[in-house]
C-alpha cells in the first residue's frame, strides 16, 4: 500500500513556508491506519520487545496499537507537570528555546527491550530526550518507528547507532 497517497499536504500550515504532513488523513482511513500499524509491529516482532514507549501526543497514536498488536505495554512521555507520579525529566533544545520531557520513574525496568514510536522525525530533538530518558531507567533501545521522515531535516542523524524504521520519506 503507498502511504503517501493518505497523507494530506497542507501549504503555509502553522505558518507560511512551512509544509505540513497531516496524518489525520491516513489514521481516518482504517486499511491505511491499520497497514501502517502492521509494518511497525511486523518490524517490532523479532526485537523481543518489552514495552512501547511514544512521545506526546502522536506517538500514543502510533504506539498504542502496536502495544496492543504485540501484547505488551505502552509507557508515555509527556511535557513537564502532566505526569501524576514521580518522574524523571530531559531539557531539550528547541527552534525557539527550551522544553521538557518526563517519563514515570518507574515506566520501565532495567534491561527491557523498548520501541520508541511516533508519527515524524524532523529534527530528531524529541526523539533525541525520549532516548535519554529511556536509557536513564536502564531501558535498552530496540527499535524506534516512525510514520514519517523528513530527509532535509537530518533528524536521522542524531539516532546514529539505532534501528530505525520510517514507513514514508518526504
Amino acid at each position: 500500500m503507498d502511504l503517501k497517497q493518505y497523507v494530506t499536504i497542507v501549504q503555509d500550515w502553522p505558518k507560511p513556508g512551512i509544509v505540513f504532513k497531516d496524518i489525520t488523513t491516513l489514521m481516518d482511513n482504517g486499511a491505511a491506519y491499520k497497514y501502517a500499524t502492521d509494518q511497525i509491529v511486523e518490524y517490532a516482532r523479532d526485537k523481543n520487545i518489552d514495552l512501547v514507549v511514544g512521545p506526546e501526543a502522536r506517538g500514543f497514536i502510533i504506539g498504542c496499537p502496536v502495544a496492543y498488536s504485540l501484547e505488551v505495554g505502552f509507557a508515555p512521555v509527556r511535557k513537564e507537570g502532566k505526569l501524576p507520579r514521580e518522574t524523571i525529566k530531559v531539557e531539550y533544545g528547541l527552534e525557539y528555546g527550551k522544553d521538557v520531557l518526563t517519563i514515570h520513574k518507574d515506566a520501565i525496568k532495567p534491561g527491557q527491550r523498548i520501541l520508541i514510536t511516533d508519527d515524524l522525525l524532523a529534527t530528531g530533538g524529541t526523539i533525541e530526550a525520549t532516548i535519554k530518558l529511556v536509557e536513564q531507567l536502564g531501558g535498552i533501545v530496540a527499535g524506534i518507528a516512525f510514520l514519517i521522515e523528513l530527509t532535509d531535516l537530518d533528524g536521522k542523524d542524531k539516532l546514529d547507532g539505532y534501528d530505525v524504521l520510517t514507513l514514508m520519506s518526504f
